[in-house]
């Protein structure tokens, strides 16, 4: 297949996927018999193998399926739409990078210049805009790259690799809420649309019919490798890491194999990493609120980073309907949403 030329510009480069008759004639040629459904920023989403995906992101994963050949020493951070990706890649990124930019010389670290989207890229998406994608960071020493792929939809090299995953979920009602602020964003930056009820987005996420949808499914395949290969599957929820972000940053650098040394843990290297990445740190950054990376505004990455905000949005009954629908499928995994 032969991805679309590069472009400065994001809307160019996302132009081809917003209507079908301009798709990548290999993208035509795969979905042509695919179930499909409304979408909210490109015209459809379609049904590829039980998970729902934009025009875009099946591009990327087909690509990516045939193409990605993954090496035993690459890190992949994974997870569903708007669950913490943007935080946990400037976690990850502070932690494997911690004797190369050191805590001690803050004002180096590239994460005060570059959106963290950039610094550590998404497979699919940099797999429909190129040919070969670079996903080396740290002097090219490793790889680290992040998906929104579900499990069973990750290049097969993937699983017989000894390359390690990382995946981080969160509230669905905290996520659907982040979910629906950021299509509407997407809708008016990219297309110049209008906002989409919420009532509308509410009913299409309970049936699954989201981005990389259904959550529950996308949740439990990486919910269950994680009980059955600790080794590598490491498994985060979005809220202990901000009840208790030091905790979470050990866990990651151990389970990465760089645990955080007794002078490290001294010299408050942890927390320097934790308040370096901070919400309130990241979002105030003019990078993070004027820049562009080379699919959207980097501002539509930070909203408000808050538990519990779905409270502004959703009806007791929504509440309830939601909870009930994580219940019935979770019922009897061990996995429990915060």
């Amino acid at each position: 297949m032969a991805a679309p030329s590069d472009s400065n510009t994001s809307n160019s480069f996302l132009h081809p996927f917003f209507q079908e008759s301009c798709y990548p004639e290999e993208l035509r040629e795969s979905i042509i018999s695919l179930p499909r459904e409304e979408c909210w920023v490109a015209p459809y989403i379609y049904n590829y193998k039980g998970f729902w995906l934009g025009s875009i992101h099946l591009y990327g994963a087909l690509r990516s399926q045939q193409q990605f050949q993954a090496q035993h020493s690459d890190i992949i951070l994974c997870s569903f739409p708007k669950c913490g990706t943007t935080w946990l890649k400037a976690l990850i990124f502070a932690v494997i990078t911690r004797k190369q930019f050191l805590v001690s010389q803050e004002t180096l670290n590239p994460l005060l210049t570059t959106n963290p989207q950039d610094l550590i890229r998404n497979m699919e998406l940099a797999y429909a805009r190129e040919n070969s994608p670079d996903f080396s960071v740290n002097n090219g020493l490793f790889r680290v790259l992040s998906t929104h792929l579900p499990l069973a939809l990750l290049p097969k090299s993937v699983g017989e690799s000894k390359c390690k995953l990382i995946y981080v979920c969160r509230s669905q009602k905290d996520t659907l809420v982040s979910f629906w602020h950021f299509v509407n964003k997407l809708r008016g930056e990219a297309r110049g649309l209008g906002a989409i009820p919420f009532p509308h987005t509410f009913d299409k996420y309970c049936r699954g019919e989201s981005m990389y949808g259904p959550f529950w499914d996308h949740m439990l395949g990486y919910w269950k490798e994680s009980l059955e290969n600790p080794g590598k599957v490491l498994f985060l929820k979005y809220e202990e890491i901000k009840e208790e972000p030091d905790v979470q940053l050990r866990r990651i650098a151990a389970f990465l194999g760089c645990p955080f040394s007794e002078e490290e843990e001294e010299g408050g290297v942890v927390g320097g990493i934790s308040r370096l990445c901070s919400f309130e740190r990241l979002s105030n950054l003019e990078v993070n609120k004027t820049g562009k990376s080379y699919y959207s505004p980097n501002n539509v990455y930070f909203r408000k980073g808050e538990v519990g905000d779905w409270r502004n949005h959703l009806t007791d009954e929504m509440a309830i309907k939601l909870d009930q629908i994580v219940e019935e499928k979770f019922k009897g995994t061990g996995l429990k949403l915060c």
